[in-house]
């Protein structure tokens, strides 16, 4: 994927990883959006290593969730971290 589809999914993940994980965050919505971003890295990176396929599939539904998953482990670290 280019990364022009890594920010549109990262921006995705980052609003579903919002709504999954609702709360008062430090940042607004500009930091949920960077979030999302790192986070759809993240979970790219860590389902391609855990042979879950990655998001390099393209943009679909794998790889939506798995970005998403990535999107929720970055803001409950960031949530943790900034508290």
């Amino acid at each position: 994927m280019g990364i022009f589809a890594w920010i549109v999914l990262g921006l995705v993940a980052g609003a579903l990883a919002k709504w999954l994980m609702p709360g008062k965050d430090g940042g607004g919505w500009i930091v949920t959006m960077v979030l999302g971003i790192v986070g759809a890295f993240v979970g790219g990176y860590l389902g391609s290593l855990l042979g879950l396929g990655g998001a390099t599939d393209g943009l679909n539904l794998g790889s939506i969730a798995t970005a998403t998953a990535g999107a929720l482990l970055v803001l409950f670290l960031y949530k943790r971290l900034i508290k």
